[in-house]
């Protein structure tokens, strides 16, 4: 099919959605993307024509990316939600407003990046959509329908997507399987990481020299919320602080709230372990920090493969990652990564002090994920198989339009 029109529905300021929707970017295909939610749209997007629901962040790029406002007027925010109160009932939602996107796009595919923002919306626009609703794809992100299926108020609206849905799409094999015990029964898309693929080549130059196991930082991502579990690993390093010290580690902690940042200081305080506290930055210094980490460490309840774990294994640190993630469909636990559970300090504690004391395994587990990032994780890789991914879809459509 030439022409292809496709509308992805997603978060706006999501780095992963960028990433995904840059991958076709170049395919001269005509790209739409709404805003599931507030937020300024992530200066990546490129090659696309944006929707805001009455936002005020609605900030383009200079990567040929249109942001544009769907309330016709540059009005506040308090002002807008004043004059929706006095529209009839459910026309000025956001659901109702990408029905009438849709509407006047009649895009081939409406793409639904992630569940519990843009495919809950999604579904509720396919609800107040009059006619046949176009071809539609749904991602699931990490923790989905692995975390949030089994619960009371989100599993009638996942069962809900997957009924309706036309393809489905997740990151790891355990997620399909899922899929299919909530009712899935279409086609299920090839299983790719949700963040694309890495130039692992032009990564390279992110990389402290020298073998891993001269590195002397240890990193902790920083989130401590719904799902993710950074206090635990704080807590761990507290416990093996003898160690860290004693080998001249310093943490660094990226990708922290306030709350978080406190606890961090008040152990470093306690114990007199060197600590780093990253600023928000650019993805850029993200890679940089994996790039000069002995170990990088990922806590949460609920994960997918895990893309700050895919991101260590590129820059050559080893993985200490949460079992609830998938990544062991990449990884042999206690060879490339060490899987822990996301709650237990002192089976985090035991993870860091081995990573610390075996050389040979950080040496070694670094030439293997290097190669398999290569073979698997790399850019050149992943990106054809995405294109061919909505070739596939077009060609379904065009197959049954003209049976």
């Amino acid at each position: 099919m030439t022409g292809l029109r496709i509308l992805f529905v997603v978060r706006p300021s999501s780095v992963h959605s960028a990433r995904w929707i840059n991958q076709i970017a170049s395919c001269g295909w005509d790209l739409h993307v709404f805003a599931a939610s507030e937020g300024t749209w992530h200066p990546d997007f490129q090659n696309a024509t944006g929707y805001s629901y009455a936002s005020r962040s609605v900030d383009g790029t200079d990567k040929n990316f249109r942001a544009r406002r769907l309330w016709p007027l540059p009005l506040g925010a308090d002002r807008v939600k004043m004059l929706a109160s006095r529209l009839p009932e459910g026309w000025s939602s956001r659901a109702a407003w990408l029905a009438r996107v849709i509407r006047r796009l009649k895009p081939d595919i409406v793409h639904s990046l992630e569940f519990q923002q843009a495919g809950y919306l999604t579904l509720n626009a396919r609800s107040l959509y009059e006619g046949r609703f176009p071809t539609w794809a749904v991602s699931n992100w990490g923790s989905d329908i692995y975390l949030y299926g089994p619960l009371s108020e989100h599993i009638d609206k996942i069962k809900g997507i997957l009924a309706a849905c036309d393809y489905y799409a997740c990151e790891c094999h355990r997620d399909v399987e899922l899929a299919r015990e909530y009712g899935f029964t279409k086609t299920a898309l090839p299983v790719l990481p949700i963040a694309g693929g890495f130039q692992v080549e032009h990564l390279k130059q992110y990389r402290q020299p020298g073998p891993t196991s001269a590195r002397r930082v240890i990193a902790l991502k920083g989130y401590q919320h719904w799902a993710g579990r950074a206090l635990v690993g704080l807590r761990a390093f507290e416990l093996c602080a003898d160690q860290i010290k004693a080998g001249g580690y310093t943490i660094a902690l990226y990708l922290a709230d306030f709350d978080v940042r406190i606890a961090a200081e008040r152990i470093a305080l306690r114990t007199g372990i060197p600590l780093e506290i990253l600023p928000p930055a650019a993805h850029e210094e993200v890679l940089r920090l994996h790039g000069r980490s002995r170990v990088s460490i990922g806590l949460s309840i609920s994960d997918g493969l895990s893309t700050s774990a895919l991101e260590a294994m590129v820059m050559g640190a080893f993985p200490v990652q949460s079992n609830t993630s998938c990544l062991t469909e990449l990884v042999k636990d206690g060879e490339t990564a060490l899987m822990v559970p996301a709650e237990d300090p002192l089976e985090v504690a035991a993870a860091i002090r081995r990573a610390l004391s075996d050389d040979a395994l950080v040496d070694r587990a670094a030439e293997i994920n290097m190669r398999l990032a290569a073979e698997r994780l790399d850019y050149s890789v992943i990106q054809p198989q995405v294109v061919e991914l909505y070739q596939r879809i077009a060609a379904e459509i065009e197959a049954q339009r003209t049976s």
